[in-house]
């Protein structure tokens, strides 16, 4: 039986703990995701015939997509985070998805408020990757236009909301990028930039005071 043990810890070693499994009709139980929200956005996106109504075929394609981009849980439902990280990939592929941030010579911080989606270029050049955000709601909508990093605290707490603020960038008053451990895919903010906070803490760790940040668009579901 000695032999059963480097088995076993090979197997336990397979599928790291942090990323989803590669795609493939073999993983996972048999997929039974229902319709959801985002369903024709999706079919559309993956070229499936685009009815609205989820199917056996939509299903494991939406799951396929969840696993490839890393997206929990990965059962094959047509939620708005699965669309957000879709649409961050396409905008991370593809320059002409870039267009509407100005190209300069320096960093740029782009803020599309319309998408939900940050990333930072220098030139056309992406040097932080596209990543859902979630910004202000109606009546705290995050301000457009350019706009310049003028404070930087990686402990804030806010004494206004009476939450943690990690890893804060100041651009606008008090409105700044930062972590949450809320859900960007539900409401809005008080005004700043939400992000994930391991993607607030890359883009802390990138950006420095002075940065210049240019946001455009408006927020679903948002008049700002």
């Amino acid at each position: 039986m000695r032999w059963l043990l480097p088995a076993i810890a090979v197997l336990s070693l397979a599928v790291p703990v942090s990323y989803a499994a590669p795609p493939g009709p073999a993983h996972g139980p048999a997929c039974r995701g229902g319709t959801a929200p985002y369903q024709r956005q999706l079919e559309r996106e993956l070229r499936l015939p685009v009815d609205g109504r989820q199917s056996a075929a939509d299903c494991a394609a939406i799951r396929r997509l969840q696993q490839r981009l890393g997206v929990r849980p990965a059962d094959g439902r047509a939620t708005l985070r699965t669309y957000r990280f879709l649409v961050a990939d396409k905008i991370r592929r593809d320059p002409a998805q870039r267009r509407a941030c100005p190209a300069k010579p320096y960093r740029i911080t782009c803020v599309d408020l319309t998408r939900q989606i940050l990333w930072a270029q220098s030139g056309r050049r992406l040097v932080f990757d596209p990543v859902p955000v979630r910004s202000g709601r109606d009546g705290l909508e995050t301000r457009r236009g350019w706009q310049r990093i003028y404070l930087r605290h990686r402990h804030h707490y806010s004494t206004i909301y009476h939450v943690p603020m990690p890893y804060a960038q100041f651009f606008n008053g008090g409105q700044a990028l930062h972590g949450t451990r809320s859900d960007l895919f539900r409401s809005g903010s008080g005004g700043c930039v939400n992000l994930a906070v391991n993607d607030a803490r890359r883009l802390y760790d990138l950006l420095q005071k002075g940065d210049r940040i240019y946001l455009w668009g408006t927020k679903p579901g948002t008049g700002g």
